[in-house]
């Protein structure tokens, strides 16, 4: 016999032997909207089942590899009851119109995956079934069981008399690309903790996997370092109330593990970095004016052996705060003007044979990056102006495409899978770029793999990723100009392409999702004139 657990008040017990007893039964017509992203294959019919929050069990499968206990199910099953009975309490007795058939949701994973954190090669594909008096969600990881779980959510609606229903369902699902990211700036503008676990929150109903924390730039150094502590303490906008505590960091990794989320730190150099220099001397360049220093600091100074030693005490703390196998370096817009005129440096590239030539500079830095965190067993990523540069990396660094019209990033995709190098794909998804209209369409159409090359060259392409960069947005208004904008993009690296075609039929889907998000308490834009039955309450 299988363990049943009922969530009630946010914790596990026995289901009560004594159910409600059937009230009153209402039927309707009803047009399931479907889920956001959509499934591989997915089939749905009129036939309903009703739901009642005081009789819904999460069964753990008598084969499955976990078991009650599993940190990752077992805190998804008390966050998705409120989300799938959400004017639920547990206190409030019977609610109306709902019978007390009991209906269960039974997981099984295949692996045991419960106390790891996702990888690039974490499995995500699930299967569920809907039918009478229970769901059945299979999965190869518990990561899948979460996705699962989310569309098993987005099934679940209300008649107009508040009964709720699902409809009998068949669906096989699985992820187009394994790397589905959303970039956030927090040098630009701080953003508080709390704002970015609402943001992981709103990822995992998109099935978003991937959270890139672009964390620190030229502004400021919100990450508070153990190892070089003055590096928030002078470069962060304040240094208590604008940076990120070892505690703050570990409490996002945690949080976005339980759904699911990677976290990818991204400390960009060697441009992007004037906050590091307040708090470490001698690490930037000194600019010139003549034959005298300006005053003024570039990028990260590539000529001196301190440089490289500071980064590799600093990355080393990085990499054991982040348990993610990948860690962003940056490397892009990198300004030369700095380096070109200080003779340390061109003192030193003279010594190094590069000549005039600071693109050499440039990748002698990149190169010696990549090797540090190579040494700590990371996978670096790197945007693409350091394959632009010609620099040599290994094959298992990832490019990241930030440039460009479609025709431009085709052209580098082609170029950079063309190389043998895996890619990301974000040049079209710089959504803090806004205007007036439904532009989320633009983001809707974009085909990552649509590019001159062959099919293994398409196979290089691993994923892309919604960008929002942080001189216009702060917590004011980071959601609704994320959400439900990035959601276009969560569908084309979900969905398969061909079946997510149409704006047309994707309009009302999405426009259904939004409501969804406001019910779940997302600040997310309005897509066009319309109303949701739930409008969001700022909450």
């Amino acid at each position: 016999m299988d363990v049943m657990y009922v969530v009630s008040s946010g914790r596990y017990c026995r289901p009560n032997l004594f159910l409600l007893l059937l009230i009153i039964l209402h039927s309707g017509p009803h047009t399931v909207a479907g889920v956001w992203p959509l499934p591989q294959v997915f089939t749905s019919s009129a036939e309903r089942y009703s739901l009642n929050s005081q009789a819904f069990y999460f069964v753990y499968g008598r084969q499955s590899a976990a078991q009650q206990g599993c940190s990752v199910l077992d805190a998804a099953f008390n966050r998705y009851f409120p989300l799938i009975f959400p004017d639920y309490t547990s206190g409030n007795g019977v609610l109306p119109f709902s019978d007390s058939k009991p209906f269960s949701v039974e997981i099984s994973v295949d692996h045991d995956d419960c106390e790891s954190y996702p990888n690039e090669d974490s499995s995500e594909r699930y299967n569920l079934s809907v039918s009478v008096g229970r769901a059945s969600l299979n999965a190869e990881t518990v990561w899948g069981a979460l996705r699962a779980l989310e569309t098993f959510s987005q099934l679940v609606y209300q008649d107009d008399f508040g009964s709720y229903f699902v409809n009998k369902t068949e669906i096989e699902d699985f992820p187009r690309f394994q790397f589905r990211g959303i970039l956030l700036d927090t040098s630009r503008h701080y953003l508080p903790v709390r704002t970015i676990l609402k943001t992981l929150d709103a990822m995992a109903y998109s099935k978003f996997n991937v959270f890139h924390w672009h964390i620190v730039d030229d502004p400021s150094f919100p990450y508070q370092s153990s190892t070089f502590p003055d590096l928030s303490s002078k470069g962060a906008f304040h240094p208590m109330t604008h940076i990120y505590t070892q505690s703050d960091v570990r409490r996002v990794i945690s949080y976005a593990r339980l759904l699911g989320i990677r976290v990818l730190p991204e400390f960009d150099s060697p441009g992007h970095t004037k906050s590091w220099g307040k708090g470490q001397s001698n690490l930037l360049t000194p600019c010139y004016k003549g034959n005298i220093p300006s005053g003024v600091f570039g990028p990260v100074n590539p000529a001196l052996p301190s440089t490289y030693q500071f980064m590799a005490r600093l990355f080393k703390e990085v990499s054991s705060v982040f348990p993610d196998t990948y860690i962003h370096l940056g490397g892009d817009e990198v300004d030369f003007s700095c380096w070109r005129s200080n003779p340390d440096v061109k003192a030193f590239m003279s010594k190094m044979g590069f000549g005039a030539d600071f693109t050499k500079l440039e990748a002698y830095y990149i190169e010696n990056m990549v090797n540090i965190t190579s040494a700590l067993n990371k996978t670096s990523i790197v945007w693409q102006d350091v394959f632009d540069y010609h620099e040599r990396i290994p094959k298992d660094t990832v490019l990241h495409i930030w440039k460009g019209t479609p025709a431009k990033y085709k052209e580098e995709l082609s170029s950079i899978t063309k190389a043998g190098m895996r890619v990301l794909l974000a040049a079209p998804w710089y959504i803090n770029h806004i205007s007036y209209g439904q532009d989320w369409r633009n983001y809707y159409t974009v085909q990552p793999q649509d590019f001159p090359g062959t099919e293994e060259q398409k196979k290089l392409v691993i994923g892309g990723e919604v960008c929002m960069w942080g001189e216009y947005v702060d917590a004011t208004n980071l959601t609704p100009r994320l959400w439900p904008r990035a959601s276009a993009a969560a569908e084309r690296l979900w969905s398969d392409e061909k079946q997510t075609s149409s704006v047309g039929k994707a309009f009302p889907r999405l426009q259904d999702f939004r409501c969804k998000l406001l019910r779940r308490g997302i600040q997310a834009e309005p897509l066009y004139v319309g109303h949701c039955k739930h409008e969001y309450q700022g909450i």
